[in-house]
């Protein structure tokens, strides 16, 4: 399968259902670039980056959706942020003396946030338990838990490639009555149980979803573009100082030795500050301020 990064929506012709199949290459492996992950680490990295892209193309916002999932074992924490136009940047935190592989051995006891921000309105959490043995079994649960459509995830990654695939029942619509919805959906998820990860992997779109579903007339939606993009700056990193307040930062400038270089944990970007340019931090801060007035 040739490297790319898209998401990808089909529609069934006769059935309430949708899918969405999700690539991650460049993106993936620009994130794993930035620091020395451990094979098992970047295998559930990329499952989570996967994740968060179909998670965003199942709900209508603007702003951003972050996946993150905390434990007390080996694997601290795994982050992937996704905006509503698909950038991507993600981390993850681990024990230095990391054994095992898998979820179950490496996030034992673990929790998975999903948080959508909207640039407009009221920010909304889910939570669930990373139970089922994988991140996908555990998606699978928060839908079925969470009155939402039914909704069934696959994920795969290698630490080259990412793949998502995600089937999830619609409103009626075509399907009026309940028991044909009911075995349309079965029908279709146990088509889609058939799909190997080898296939996931390394089928492209079109041959994977002919391979699934060639006798159940479906709709291919345009491919839309997944992308590698830190939202870190050096006006970001400046306003995090100026709300630490002018005397906390001259102290920090002080222990310091008269530079402060503050870090992106997603990229590695370093912005440096000495004292001229926190002086100019904070003239800007309280001219700004006084425009308010």
């Amino acid at each position: 399968m040739a490297s790319q990064d898209i998401t990808q929506r089909f529609l069934f012709e006769n059935a309430d259902v949708r899918g969405e199949m999700v690539s991650a290459d460049q993106s993936y492996r620009e994130i794993l670039a930035k620091h020395a992950y451990p094979e098992p680490v970047k295998a559930l990295l990329g499952e989570m980056l996967a994740a968060a892209v179909l998670l965003s193309t199942t709900i209508k916002f603007d702003g951003l959706l972050v996946l993150q999932a905390k434990s007390e074992g080996p694997v601290s924490t795994l982050m992937v942020e996704c905006s509503s136009d698909q950038a991507v940047r993600g981390i993850a935190r681990y024990a230095d003396d990391l054994q095992g592989c898998g979820l179950n051995e490496l996030m034992p006891g673990g929790v998975l946030a999903i948080t959508i921000d909207p640039d407009n309105g009221q920010r909304y959490q889910g939570i669930v338990s990373l139970e089922g043995g994988s991140l996908a079994a555990a998606l699978d649960g928060y839908f079925a838990n969470s009155e939402q459509l039914p909704t069934r995830f696959r994920l795969q990654a290698d630490g080259r490639m990412a793949r998502g695939f995600l089937l999830q029942a619609l409103p009626v619509d075509r399907q009026p009555d309940r028991e044909e919805r009911a075995a349309t959906w079965e029908h279709l998820n146990v088509l889609a149980d058939t799909l190997s990860a080898e296939e996931l992997i390394g089928l492209d779109n079109e041959t994977l979803l002919h391979r699934l579903f060639h006798q159940d007339p479906l709709r291919l939606f345009d491919a839309r573009p997944v992308r590698f993009e830190c939202s870190c700056s050096a006006e970001r990193s400046g306003n995090a100082l100026v709300s630490l307040g002018k005397p906390d930062v001259l102290e920090l400038l002080r222990e310091q030795g008269g530079e402060i270089e503050v870090d992106c944990q997603f990229c590695n970007a370093r912005y440096r500050y000495d004292e001229s340019a926190v002086e100019a931090l904070f003239n800007a801060a309280d001219e700004h301020a006084r425009q308010l007035h």
